[in-house]
């Protein structure tokens, strides 16, 4: 934690924060009805505006990355290697810890004991984001940037071939689920689509890696280049030429964020290109950020508001109104979907809940209190 916040790059903050108020909007609809189907995952192959939220966030840690790792240009390795393995190891533990809460669980006949490790999640998405981190940020550092472009093209190639001679694409058939069964086991497993899977399995964190490249390189290019009008056509191009090849793969490799398919990197890095360089141009260039603070807020403590978001909606599944109802359904069915019946009851909630986190991180940042790790 400290006290001061460092100068930032708006347009990165920005962009961060609406992925992480977007991230809290489709990770707690309201109970009592289906939400709209754009704040629903893809079923499997095929993206929806959600399957955007997660590598964005991959994508603006590459940003970051590209004004912290030039720092360490001048340290021992053995210091490199320190900084990055534990920033690593504590957001990797903070995800875990995450799922594990709140460490108990309820028995039947009333009651709590002690939630076994044996049944708790061990991947998920702040330990992608920790190892997608770690594995980038050694390639960076550590290999030339041609090094980097051809382990990143040996990631994204290996991984469709690996998936394609492995199994099929099917959800229990791909390579990437028979490894997440043989070493992690169902028990630690996501269990969301009612069965063990894990969309954020060892296997495809490989191809994972390849968004915070990306997004690193962007991030360098911007600083190298400026904000100009040269640097927001050349990105939105980027961007354009990643679509297209994202859609040509797809008719060999379907586009699925639940596999993270090369072709899904290809297709979320193209987005995040053109929105960053909208970005620029409305923001730097044309200067226009008084809508800008609202998103600051969250851009500015991302990490833990994000951890905010998920351990408060547990709290409220946590604390009974009635024996069988919990505080959470309490508040959906007894308000929002009595007033506000169906998905737009179930959106209202969500707004609500991203509302009550952004005030946290708005006294936060009135108090120039930053989270850090």
């Amino acid at each position: 934690m400290t006290k001061t916040a460092s100068p930032r790059f708006l347009s990165l903050d920005v962009l961060r924060g609406m992925t992480v108020c977007f991230m809290i909007i489709v990770n707690t609809p309201g109970s009592g009805a289906h939400p709209f189907s754009p704040l629903n995952h893809a079923s499997w192959h095929g993206f929806t505006p959600t399957d955007l939220v997660f590598p964005t966030f991959l994508f603006v840690v590459g940003n970051a990355m590209s004004f912290s790792l030039p720092k360490y240009q001048n340290l021992g390795t053995g210091v490199v290697l320190g900084k990055i393995l534990k920033r690593t190891a504590i957001i990797f533990l903070l995800g875990f810890l995450m799922y594990w809460f709140p460490f108990v669980r309820e028995v039947r006949g009333g009651g709590y004991e002690f939630a076994p490790l044996d049944h708790t999640r061990v991947f998920g998405v702040l330990q992608r984001i920790a190892l997608c981190y770690g594995i980038a940020a050694l390639m960076i550092h550590f290999l030339p940037k041609r090094g980097v472009i051809i382990l990143s093209g040996i990631f994204l190639i290996g991984y469709w071939a690996l998936l394609y001679f492995g199994g099929d694409f099917s959800m229990l058939g791909n390579l990437g689920d028979v490894i997440d069964r043989v070493i992690l086991g169902e028990n630690h497993m996501y269990h969301g689509e009612g069965i063990a899977f894990e969309p954020e399995g060892i296997l495809s964190t490989l191809p994972s890696v390849v968004n915070v490249v990306f997004g690193y390189y962007a991030g360098l290019f911007v600083q190298q280049k400026g904000k100009t009008y040269e640097t927001v056509s050349k990105l939105l191009i980027a961007g354009f030429v990643c679509l297209c090849t994202a859609y040509f793969w797809d008719l060999v490799l379907p586009i699925n964020k639940k596999l993270w398919t090369s072709s899904f990197v290809f297709y979320t890095v193209g987005l995040d290109m053109i929105m960053m360089g909208v970005l620029i141009y409305v923001i730097e260039i044309r200067s226009w950020n008084k809508w800008t603070y609202f998103f600051e807020v969250f851009g500015r403590n991302p990490l833990s508001i994000y951890l905010l978001s998920e351990l408060l909606v547990t709290v409220f599944y946590m604390i009974r109104t009635s024996p069988r109802v919990s505080l959470f359904q309490a508040i959906n069915n007894g308000f929002y979907q009595r007033i506000f019946p169906g998905p737009f009851g179930s959106l209202l909630f969500a707004l609500s809940y991203m509302m009550l986190c952004w005030l946290v991180g708005f006294w936060l940042d009135k108090k120039k209190i930053y989270f850090r790790v």
